[in-house]
This record gives structure tokens, sequence and C-alpha cells, in this order.
């Protein structure tokens, strides 16, 4: 699977540094270079690349103005890329496939193209499904309805095995079968595996979108659990209830969310 990708960058010197910390990923191909925001929205809406490493502070269009200015079209994924750390929230919010700093970390970046290449497979599997669904109702109807198991299949297989977390200086490789609960703090979320407690920098919106939602669930506003961790339901009072997981931790269960308690009664 080749990485289609356009980089963005008002500073020369930006954009070869960029180019040289790409090289090593074989399936990254550059097709394009743009030096302002006007530029970008012209080779996207040309190319249609996959990718976009994205600056943020460039004169006379931003990159949040190259963003809005592709809302009409289906848009690429997006990495922002910047100096300056006060906009990490802004890109998030823009759907940003991640947030690098210059001058950009060769692990971080690693990180970052290992999270683009989950979320083109996810991208490309539903689209081939839908073609196939088209194809199927058009030519032998009885057989589209088949095409759902073949969707179901998918759907397990597009979200992630293992999360790349950096925490202390190292990288950690963390199976996600492992993973007890998460917790949000600010930005950061705290991934619990019973014997280890890592801090990663990610919203819990964006997180969960790589977490297979028929094992991860919400069970409080900042709170997400394995589902395949619990071992026990202790009703509380006013509606609430405790998960007991693996490791022993009790988790609170608001009332929002008792849906999620209902598919341990039978």
């Amino acid at each position: 699977m080749t990485i289609r990708t356009i980089l963005v960058d008002d500073e020369s010197l930006a954009l070869q540094g960029l180019q040289l910390r790409l090289e090593p990923h074989q399936d990254v191909e550059i097709i394009d270079t743009c030096s302002n925001g006007r530029e970008a929205i012209r080779s996207i809406k040309t190319h249609k690349p996959d990718l976009v490493f994205l600056d943020i502070q460039m004169p006379g269009f931003d990159g949040f103005s190259v963003v809005q200015g592709l809302l009409e079209k289906e848009p690429p994924l997006f990495v922002f890329v910047t100096a300056y750390s006060d906009h990490a929230l802004r890109a998030f919010e823009a759907q940003a496939v991640d947030y690098l700093m210059k001058p950009v970390d060769e692990a971080r970046l690693a990180d970052t193209l290992e999270r683009v290449r989950v979320r083109l497979a996810e991208k490309r599997g539903v689209e081939e499904v839908d073609r196939l669904k088209e194809v199927l109702a058009e030519v032998a109807p009885e057989a589209a309805e088949n095409v759902e198991g073949v969707e179901d299949a998918h759907s397990s297989s597009r979200y992630e095995k293992m999360i790349n977390i950096k925490d202390r200086g190292q990288i950690f490789r963390v199976d996600v079968d492992s993973i007890e609960k998460i917790d949000a703090a600010g930005d950061y979320m705290c991934i619990y595996t019973g014997d280890n407690t890592l801090i990663l920098r990610e919203t819990m919106k964006d997180l969960e979108k790589r977490l297979d939602p028929r094992r991860f669930q919400r069970v409080h506003r900042s709170t997400i659990v394995n589902l395949d961790q619990v071992r026990q339901v202790k009703p509380h009072t006013n509606g609430e209830c405790f998960l007991v997981l693996g490791s022993g931790q009790q988790v609170k269960v608001s009332r929002s969310y008792r849906d999620v308690v209902a598919r341990f009664v039978h």
C-alpha cells in the first residue's frame, strides 16, 4: 500500500528535513511539496493525496485555513507539523491524525505513520465493501445480503492490535488485549495494563476511533474499559454499579452508561 503524500511548509529547510526523515519509509511516496496554503489547496484538489503533512503557521493562509478550504471535498489525512505547541488542541479538533513538533523526532514520526496506515487500511476496506455491495445489488441482489458478514469480519481487523506509547523517553509497544482501562486526564490518556500505567498524549475521541467498540466501551465520561477484562459486576446505589477487572481494580459505571452493563446480564 503506497501512501501518496504532499508536504506543505513555507520554510524550505523544514521541507527538506521532513523529506529526509520520510525516506526510510518506503511506502511513503512524496508526490508534491508546497510553500504556502493556497498552493496546498490547489495541489490537494489536483493530486488527491492520501496524506498531507501541513505546517500551521504560514503567511496569508495558515494550515487550519487549508483544512477549512477542503471541507466540501473528501479530505486526505492531515498531520500538522509546527514549532509551536499551543496549537495542539485545535489540531485534534480539526481531526488531524497527529501533531508533530519541529524538528520532527524520527521515532515519533514512525508512530504517526503507523497510525496513518491503520486509518488508510480502514478507509480502503470500507470502500471495497461498498463497491462490492453496489455491484452485487445490480447483478445478484440475493448475494448482496451476504456481504454484511464480510463487513463484520473486516470491522474487527481494522482496529489496532498494538499501540505505540512514548512515555518517559521510551517507546512502549502495548498489546490492546492487555489494556484494562483508560482514564482521560485533559489531553492525555492514562493507559492501565494491570501491571503498568503509561501516559499517551492523545484525546479520548481520537483514541476511541482506534479501538474496537465491541470490546472497549466508555463507562464514565472520562473512562474506557476493556469489557474482556471484566470479572465481576457489583451493583451499587442509585442505579450505578462497579466493574471488577482482572487486576482487582474496581471501576464505577455511571448511570448514563448503564447499557454497557446490560450485556453481562443474560
